[in-house]
């Protein structure tokens, strides 16, 4: 259901930047592109990143220094990980294979997976009773977490992203605060999800009845509300 929606939102001019498994770095500008280590994640024998905030919060700072984005296809999609390692890689391997099905509308992407972020949501997953309302006052605890998203969306936004998605459900609870004042087009995974049933055209089970929809997902998302408020308003 999510691929239609993506390929539907993400219908732009084609440009090929990557071909099979390596990145093409002849085809950007040199003098904007960064160097391959720049953007490297070392970890320690254990397979932690005992630096990762350092080493992402100095990759943006690098990225400043720029005159311009790290890629400037019209199609760029920019990629912020979220609650996990494989939820984001799951993702990519769907825009893969999209771009496998017409390699002239292959799209380059740039991601942004920060482990200290999918740390704080993962407990947050974990802890999902603190999850309230976004009209709770409870909302203000996450404020580090909001602030962290965002700085990651502007990375995105600088690295010459014209779409942004968050392949993460729990993340789409701030996703307003996330995105206010965002340059670029945003996904939301509600949004998507409402706008294709309602494409669908679905009929009730039982004439005369209404149309239920059932959604699948953690107490911490469902407490968010973002499905029920955009499949509401898709009605």
């Amino acid at each position: 259901m999510l691929d239609r929606s993506l390929q539907m939102s993400l219908n732009c001019p084609s440009y090929l930047l990557v071909r099979q498994r390596t990145l093409c770095y002849k085809r950007l500008n040199p003098v904007r592109a960064m160097p391959p280590s720049s953007v490297i994640l070392h970890t320690d024998e254990s397979g932690k990143f005992p630096e990762s905030r350092k080493t992402c919060n100095s990759l943006i700072a690098s990225l400043s220094s720029y005159d311009g984005p790290l890629l400037s296809a019209p199609n760029t999609v920019g990629i912020l990980g979220g609650l996990s390692v494989d939820s984001t890689l799951n993702f990519l391997r769907k825009l893969v294979h999209l771009s496998k099905e017409n390699e002239a509308k292959c799209m380059p992407f740039v991601v942004c997976s920060d482990p200290v972020l999918n740390r704080e949501l993962s407990s947050l997953e974990r802890s999902s009773s603190s999850l309230c309302s976004r009209n709770e006052p409870s909302q203000s605890d996450h404020t580090r977490i909001v602030e962290n998203l965002r700085s990651k969306r502007v990375f995105l936004e600088k690295s010459g992203a014209h779409c942004i998605v968050m392949p993460c459900h729990i993340s789409h609870s701030w996703h307003d605060e996330v995105f206010k004042g965002c340059s670029v087009h945003s996904l939301h995974m509600a949004e998507c999800v409402a706008r294709e049933l309602k494409e669908a055209g679905l009929k009730p089970l039982e004439a005369g009845s209404p149309l239920r929809i059932g959604v699948l997902a953690t107490d911490a998302t469902l407490k968010a509300g973002f499905y029920q408020e955009k499949l509401q308003i898709e009605r």
